[in-house]
């Protein structure tokens, strides 16, 4: 009943598998910047999540005050989060062609 048509579909699915796994591994080796409090703070995080670095202005460190520098950093790490997810969306939307798939990024 459906032939070739199912054939056909499968070829494209296992394509786009292929294409996906590709482009994970790719977007694991790319970094993502975050920088917050007008510069103060900078954060390289990597397509796995993972910090890879953090450069924080000698200027803004002050003992007293430790609570700012804490909140400046959960504001860097929570961005960079963000800046992850939306750059693995755009990436996969070009292979999806816009298909929200569940369970993906």
């Amino acid at each position: 009943m459906f032939g070739g048509n199912m054939q056909g579909m499968m070829k494209k699915v296992q394509k786009m598998q292929k294409e996906m796994k590709k482009l994970q591994d790719d977007l694991k080796k790319r970094t993502v910047e975050a920088t917050v409090g007008g510069g103060v703070l900078t954060l390289v995080m990597n397509g796995e999540k993972n910090v890879e670095s953090v450069h924080i202005d000698p200027s803004i460190i002050d003992p007293e005050d430790s609570e700012m520098l804490e909140d400046l950093i959960v504001a860097a790490v929570n961005e960079a989060n963000k800046k992850v997810d939306e750059m693995m969306a755009q990436e996969m939307s070009k292979i999806t062609g816009g298909m929200h798939l569940p369970g993906m990024f």
